[in-house]
């Protein structure tokens, strides 16, 4: 069974930088595509970033610029490096994995922007 185990939310000022991980385990497959999703309180689930194990990446507008999305394909992991967060940024971000068609999400870590 596929586990998906997030890490590094937490509180930070405007402008700040946070670093997401996120780990994908129980599968002898690879997760063709990996990344990143947000729902911030009353809103929909949205998506921030993607990159498939080559490593072509799609992002967010709204993250262009200040948001990096890496993966590590031997350790089926992958990173979100945020930069010049904005209050607009607070949501609880999820990891996403997806092999064969499937996708499975993490728990969610809560990322919180505010003075």
């Amino acid at each position: 069974q596929v586990q998906v185990v997030e890490s590094g939310g937490g509180l930070v000022q405007p402008g700040g930088s946070l670093r997401l991980s996120c780990a994908a385990s129980g599968s002898r497959f690879i997760f063709y595509v990996m990344g990143w999703y947000r729902q911030a309180p009353g809103k929909q689930r949205e998506l921030v970033a993607t990159i498939t194990n080559g490593g072509s990446t799609n992002y967010a507008d709204s993250v262009k610029g200040r948001f990096t999305v890496s993966r590590d394909n031997p350790k089926n992991t992958v990173y979100l490096q945020m930069n010049s967060l904005k209050p607009e940024d607070t949501a609880v971000y999820y990891c996403y994995a997806e092999q064969l068609g499937v996708g499975s999400w993490g728990q969610g870590t809560q990322v919180t922007v505010s003075s």
